[in-house]
């Protein structure tokens, strides 16, 4: 039980970091007033709810709820799980649901200079240690585990966490930080 609770951990803390880094990206997406803005955290945390019942009920059972704040991300829901949003149940869900999609979801499209520094990112991250570390195309979400099979073998998930704290900063001059 321990070493599940260990190997979560890693897991953890990269995905905080990708959801801070797509957060940060998508500041002041919400028009001002709207539901999704941050006066409406209420009403985002009930949207969302709504968009993951309707994504369930529409055949992708293992779909989350978002968590307390509301937050729901695709990079928060693919990542580390066995969901596909390149699968038809999940098309056919996220067609049916698109009306109840919350703000930020898919995340914001990059910049060509964001892409640039996702791009050397990619490249740290193998350099410290991942080396079977994807280039992320445009939609893809800057970490995606499903797509780093090293991460699943013994002592993997430890190897990207701390190339994760290495290259971080480059990760943070992508979400459109400073250097």
């Amino acid at each position: 039980m321990t070493s599940m609770r260990t190997s979560t951990r890693p897991l953890a803390r990269l995905t905080v970091l990708a959801l801070i880094a797509l957060g940060v990206t998508g500041c002041g997406s919400g028009a001002a007033g709207s539901d999704d803005s941050a006066g409406g955290s209420g009403a985002q945390q009930a949207k969302a709810v709504r968009f993951a019942t309707c994504m369930r009920e529409h055949g992708v059972r293992d779909f989350p709820d978002p968590d307390a704040s509301g937050e729901l991300t695709i990079d928060g829901v693919v990542n580390g799980s066995g969901l596909d949003p390149d699968g038809p149940a999940w098309k056919r869900a996220a067609a049916a649901c698109q009306d109840l999609q919350p703000a930020g979801f898919t995340g914001p499209k990059r910049s060509a200079k964001q892409q640039d520094d996702v791009l050397k990112f990619a490249r740290c991250m193998r350099e410290h240690g991942v080396k079977d570390f994807p280039d992320p195309a445009v939609g893809d979400p800057p970490v995606d585990t499903n797509r780093i099979p090293s991460s699943n073998a013994p002592g993997g998930m430890a190897i990207l966490d701390a190339a994760m704290r290495t290259c971080g900063s480059v990760l943070k001059l992508a979400a459109g930080g400073q250097r």
